[in-house]
């Protein structure tokens, strides 16, 4: 007897991943670079697509516990909760912001909220409590549907809270495009980061986006209110003492807090970057929305750069008319000459975050009616009230400060040599300036100070970093070497690269010294720079006399090897980074989609085939379908010709064996029977 199978069932979550969740994100990506200025008006497809649920539920667990969970490793009722969450979701039941009732939980919370006493209750409804997990999840299914549909839209002008892009980005391009600007406009629009009217960010999504249940649960994610907690100024209460607390084991399951070394660099962190935006319960779905109202600016200023555009004749640098044109002197990139009223005029934008840096070659006029225009806009678009004093105008000789490093000219005197109209070659003696982009020694002080690495101004004083006095000297060291490496790469591209760094090196290197000269009582810094070297490479606890020597001890494993802090020295700092840096840039994932929609165009694999005939050539797929194609075509003689000749070895071999045994051919079998024998052959094979 059969049994009829059961149809599959539509609500179970097994059934439902049909597909790999990165598959269906990079077909997103794909789709919307292929159309970037498409409208977008059905987006309840992908927020139905299981598959994303599931990705999302497993970064925001990697946040959560601090491991990769496989797909094969989630629970079946964590699958069901969280499709319970989906359809939430799809039938507008979602709540953000909930504090009792949950469609899913973290694997970490076992907290049994219908036990809580009323006081407890009290407590979460009424204090400041940490982001549901359930909020995170549908923050990253909104951040990967909304994500790739307008980072193939956005301006190339903006650099911050987008993926391929960070200040290294915008230290490069500033490098690069605005050499020989004399007036600057820095703006800081940072406060539009605090919180935006709801009213503008819908407005700005719904530009590209029409989706109307997307539009309705990010509204009520900005307008539902954030339980805080508030205390008044009368009822903070002392700070008290607080006892020593034994250090607590963490769990196999639990994140592990960052190192000191990063918490450390975080702190190095420059103005531009430290200000991240949280609107509401958009979480991180907040610098998407920022750089979606903010686009529009940046649209205007490339408006604003291509009006602004009058080339000269008489410029040996700029004077194409489109003014697309690479710079003219490739070996020497931020070098140009001087300006004047019969020069190029020219300006550059750059936008990170909430703050701005726009570059003007021409008389400072140019630069104060751009900045009229811009306070209008602003006040119109975003109603942010801005002044001469929060977009001020200053000259390069007085020094740029933008993100923690300072653009500032050198005045140099090269011989030009460039083509008349004639086509004579035309030497002279010019003046030209030398943009240089240095890293702030001031800044870097003041990040120290506030670190409480050193005291002091004009003669910094380090200060014994008491935070790793339990530490060993092993783990010490690594940690500093760690945060030493990183500040190299983050002063990667200043022009004083080996003496920022060596400073660093210094004050580090002094202040683990001050640490341990109080941890091992060894009175002052140079006694402890005797016994542990420049580096602080050798065992400070060791005393003569009362332990064996430490390379033995080493030797043997029973220690654990030190190593020397590094860029002790300037001549150990590598050099600047002054690479090229394309006009086009584009981050390499944007590259690799954009190659790969190239390829996929119907019309370049026939202009390619095109050409490939034109040149007499063939391509590696019809070589190999060609070599196919004979094998076919020539199989069935092929075979018919070897089995011919198999059969006439048979019967020469059985032929050599009877003359081998004594029978002669004449004596043997007649003609019939040999006729029989070789069918015999043939049969057996």
């Amino acid at each position: 007897m059969m049994h009829r199978r059961a149809p599959p069932d539509p609500d179970d979550p097994a059934n439902l991943l049909k597909e790999d969740g990165v598959s269906v994100c990079s077909q997103m990506w794909i789709e919307n670079f292929r159309e970037p200025d498409r409208i977008v008006s059905n987006l309840s497809s992908y927020l139905r697509r299981f598959e994303l649920w599931v990705l999302a539920y497993q970064k925001v667990c990697i946040d959560e516990t601090g491991s990769y969970m496989p797909k094969s490793s989630i629970q079946r009722p964590a699958l069901e909760d969280l499709l319970a969450l989906r359809n939430a979701v799809l039938d507008n039941r979602f709540k953000w912001g909930a504090r009792l009732d949950f469609f899913i939980k973290s694997p970490k919370d076992k907290t049994d909220y219908q036990a809580l006493s009323k006081r407890k209750i009290k407590a979460l409804l009424t204090t400041t409590q940490p982001t549901p997990f359930q909020d995170r999840i549908v923050q990253e299914v909104l951040l990967m549907i909304l994500e790739p549909i307008y980072e193939s839209s956005f301006s190339q002008k903006s650099f911050a809270f987008r993926p391929g892009r960070n200040a290294h980005t915008v230290l490069r391009v500033i490098r690069r495009s605005f050499a020989g600007y004399l007036w600057y406009i820095k703006g800081d629009l940072s406060t539009i980061l605090d919180g935006v009217k709801v009213g503008l960010v819908i407005g700005s999504l719904m530009r590209d986006v029409r989706d109307k249940r997307v539009i309705d649960l990010i509204k009520s994610a900005l307008v539902t209110p954030v339980i805080t907690t508030k205390i008044d100024d009368g009822e903070k209460k002392k700070k008290k003492k607080r006892k020593y607390q034994k250090k607590r084991v963490l769990a196999e399951d639990e994140p592990k807090p960052d190192p000191y070394w990063l918490e450390t660099f975080f702190g190095f962190a420059p103005e531009e970057a430290e200000k991240r935006p949280n609107w509401g319960h958009c979480g991180i779905l907040s610098p998407l929305l920022t750089n979606i109202c903010l686009d529009e600016l940046d649209r205007w200023m490339e408006t604003k750069i291509k009006e602004f555009y009058k080339p000269s004749k008489s410029d040996v640098i700029w004077n194409c008319p489109e003014g697309e044109q690479e710079h003219g002197n490739t070996s020497w990139p931020e070098f140009v000459p001087t300006s004047g009223p019969d020069k190029t005029r020219k300006m550059d934008y750059v936008r990170y975050g909430g703050h701005i840096l726009i570059g003007v070659r021409g008389p400072r006029a140019d630069a104060a009616t751009l900045r009229k225009q811009l306070i209008e806009f602003c006040d119109q678009k975003y109603m942010l009230k801005l002044d001469n004093e929060t977009l001020p105008i200053e000259h390069i000789t007085k020094g740029i400060m933008f993100l923690d490093h300072v653009l500032c000219r050198r005045v140099v005197y090269p011989t030009l040599r460039y083509t008349a109209t004639g086509g004579k070659i035309i030497s002279e003696k010019g003046v030209g300036t030398l943009l240089s982009v240095t890293a702030s020694l001031k800044q870097c002080i003041k990040q120290f100070r506030k670190l409480k690495f050193l005291k002091g101004d004009r003669d910094p004083d380090p200060q014994p970093c008491f935070r790793m006095f339990h530490a060993t000297q092993s783990h010490t060291n690594a940690q500093m070497n760690k945060f030493l490496s990183t500040m190299v790469e983050w002063y990667r591209f200043a022009d004083n690269r080996k003496k920022v760094v060596n400073f660093c090196s210094y004050i580090i290197r002094g202040s683990l010294a001050k640490l341990y000269a109080a941890k091992y009582k060894l009175r002052s810094r140079a006694k402890v720079y005797k016994i542990g070297s420049r580096n602080l490479s050798r065992p400070l606890k060791e005393k003569k006399g009362q332990s064996p020597e430490y390379h033995n001890l080493l030797r043997m494993g029973l220690v654990e090897s030190i190593d020397g802090l590094q860029y002790t020295r300037m001549s150990l700092v590598p050099e600047t980074d002054y690479s090229l840096f394309p006009s086009n840039w584009r981050p390499d994932h944007e590259k690799a989609l954009l190659e790969y929609i190239t390829l996929d165009n119907p019309k370049t694999q026939e202009e390619q085939r095109s050409c490939i005939r034109e040149q007499g050539l063939v391509s590696p797929q019809d070589y190999i379908s060609m070599l196919v194609w004979n094998y076919k075509r020539n199989a069935i003689p092929l075979d018919q010709l070897s089995l011919l000749k198999s059969v006439k070895n048979n019967a020469d071999s059985d032929q050599k064996l009877l003359l081998s045994l004594g029978y002669d051919k004449g004596n043997g079998d007649s003609k019939e029977e040999e006729e029989e024998n070789e069918g015999f052959h043939v049969a057996q094979l």
